[in-house]
């Protein structure tokens, strides 16, 4: 004996299905007129009818997220990725509102699970940036730098994104300096760490006190010559523009295959008028560091000097497309079209040259402006 659907019964299931098409397709009607506010109740009255419906699910999860509404958009995003655990936008969604709700640990889940499959411009920051947000808030900063450099990728002059890569690495460099400081206080290591934080905060005394200290601890420490010579080149005091020199000597023959040691010995010879031991100096580090920006710029002053002009130009050429703010390239660019007679193109590299150079200056202005608001200082010992 067998049974039969009773008519009854059917009939239900076709005016279900039909109330579900009519709701689905009011839904679609209101969107195209840009009506979320009326299409939010019409997803309702079609997931309540058909529960398994992905896209509806999807589609009132996605609604409803962007109205804010994440604790009512999660059961319709969980629902529609646990149908379909690979629809990467909704997962990422799905992560945004559980940490909006509290669920840190199942978000950062979700939105690391979503994140490298994300192929849109827009979504892929948006996330990214959420994903270091939560790895800011537990510390986990090395993971956050990896995020962030991705996005800077896609977006290199993004102002928010390069505040959070400065935030990132600010935080970085404060948890290297105070763990250096606890394991090893009297290092010539921390001593050079502080010189840094000093000259960037425009104490040139304190970087040349703590670099001398860090050379007295540590004669062989890599690098501790030059960084030494820098500094002292820095200063306005032609008694340590002497020592300077001295000191780059040093660098270059305690590391013969160091390439700015190379270029600035190369900058050394060339404002003694010796052109000749600073072209090879420059080519030296050029053999070091092919794509040396000092000694690449060196190299073309002296081309420049000697007369020619022509081989110059292609070498600020290179350095400007690497950079174009690298305002020395643009005003010895400049002087390159001066000399070849190309007075509209020096006039332009000379504009370029004032507008970034200024860039710079406000820059500095900047650093010394935070130095002095936030009575920033780092260790002197």
């Amino acid at each position: 004996m067998f049974l039969s659907v009773t008519p009854g019964f059917a009939q239900k299931a076709e005016d279900k299905q039909q109330e579900f098409a009519a709701h689905s397709k009011k839904a679609q009607d209101y969107l195209r007129e840009k009506r979320p506010d009326l299409a939010i109740p019409e997803l309702q009255a079609a997931v309540a009818l058909e529960p398994d419906s992905l896209d509806t699910r999807a589609n009132l999860g996605v609604l409803l997220f962007f109205r804010g509404e994440y604790s009512e958009a999660l059961p319709q995003l969980r629902a529609a990725v646990a149908m379909k655990p690979d629809l990467w936008k909704i997962r990422s969604l799905l992560g945004i509102a559980e940490r909006r709700t509290g669920d840190e640990a199942q978000g950062r889940i979700d939105l690391e699970a979503a994140y490298p499959h994300l192929e849109e411009e827009k979504l892929m920051v948006d996330v990214g940036l959420d994903l270091i947000e939560s790895y800011a808030a537990t510390d986990d900063l090395n993971k956050a730098a990896d995020v962030i450099a991705q996005l800077l990728k896609l977006r290199p002059t993004d102002p928010s994104l390069l505040y959070t890569s400065y935030r990132i690495h600010s935080s970085l460099m404060a948890e290297s300096l105070l763990s250096l400081s606890l394991v090893a206080p009297e290092s010539a290591q921390l001593h050079m760490a502080i010189a840094h934080e000093l000259q960037r905060t425009q104490d040139l005394a304190g970087t040349i006190r703590n670099l001398r200290e860090a050379l007295a601890l540590d004669p062989r420490l890599p690098g501790i010559h030059f960084e030494l010579a820098e500094a002292l080149h820095a200063s306005d005091d032609e008694k340590l523009h002497a020592e300077a020199v001295e000191q780059y000597k040093l660098a270059v023959e305690t590391n013969p295959n160091d390439p700015k040691a190379a270029s600035r010995m190369g900058d050394i010879e060339v404002e003694s008028g010796d052109l000749a031991a600073g072209e090879k100096d420059y080519r030296q580090a050029l053999k070091l560091q092919p794509d040396s920006t000092d000694a690449t710029i060196g190299l073309a002053n002296v081309l420049l000097q000697k007369g020619d002009p022509g081989a110059a130009e292609p070498l600020l050429q290179k350095v400007i497309a690497e950079d174009p703010t690298n305002y020395l390239a643009h005003f010895r660019l400049s002087a390159v079209y001066r000399k070849l007679n190309r007075p509209e193109d020096a006039k332009r590299e000379l504009d370029s040259y004032k507008k970034y150079k200024d860039m710079h200056e406000k820059l500095k202005s900047i650093y010394q402006k935070m130095s002095q608001d936030t009575g920033e200082k780092a260790p002197t010992k």
